[in-house]
């Protein structure tokens, strides 16, 4: 049986109609933490110019598999194992980046490879765009992410919802740029982070 998020279904209209425009001019684009691949099979076929690439820890590959098996894409690529500290992120660049609902759920030291890894394989020029919920200067932005942030450290200590003075810092020290900072429903975000032009890309990730 394919596995299903209900968020998942929830959003991929708005974020949709946010990222659509922001990746008109892009070939390929690198999904980190595709989850179930629903965001995959329902963005990609909409973005037939772009060849999507989804990633995921390996556990989870058999559920995006079944989903992009239904699918009627050609521009989705089968899974690749990408556990931001473990795996070798791909040998290869990209145009964008695209990842939802992944910064709260990692350890930081997870949280700071992804932008490292992140940095290495996006084109000059690219962007990266995070879908999610963020705190602002140590606050949170509702009471909802309150809440949602205190169900997270009882599940695990080391998650939580990131803040963006954190995430400007990892950003800086990997070439990236805070272009655009996106409301989206249900007090969530989509942050939009430029490679600098002048940064060396296509370099094989350390």
């Amino acid at each position: 049986m394919k596995p299903f998020a209900e968020s998942c279904e929830q959003n991929k209209d708005v974020i949709f109609s946010v990222i659509q425009p922001l990746l008109q001019n892009f070939r390929s684009l690198l999904e980190i933490g595709s989850g179930t691949g629903q965001h995959a099979v329902y963005f990609a076929p909409r973005l037939p110019h772009l060849q999507w690439q989804t990633s995921e820890l390996r556990e989870n590959h058999p559920g995006i598999r079944l989903w992009l098996a239904e699918s009627k894409a050609t521009n989705i690529l089968p899974p690749v194992a990408l556990d931001v500290l473990e795996d070798s992120w791909p040998d290869t660049s990209y145009d964008a980046i695209f990842s939802a609902n992944t910064l709260h759920i990692m350890h930081w030291p997870e949280v700071e490879a992804f932008f490292s890894g992140a940095g290495n394989v996006l084109n000059a020029d690219g962007l990266m765009l995070l879908y999610g919920p963020f705190n602002y200067h140590g606050e949170y932005s509702s009471e909802s992410n309150a809440r949602f942030d205190e169900w997270l450290k009882l599940r695990d200590p080391q998650s939580g919802i990131r803040d963006i003075d954190d995430l400007l810092q990892l950003a800086k020290l990997n070439h990236l740029q805070l272009v655009d900072d996106i409301a989206m429903p249900a007090n969530n975000r989509l942050l939009c982070f430029k490679a600098h032009q002048s940064d060396n890309r296509n370099r094989a990730p350390s």
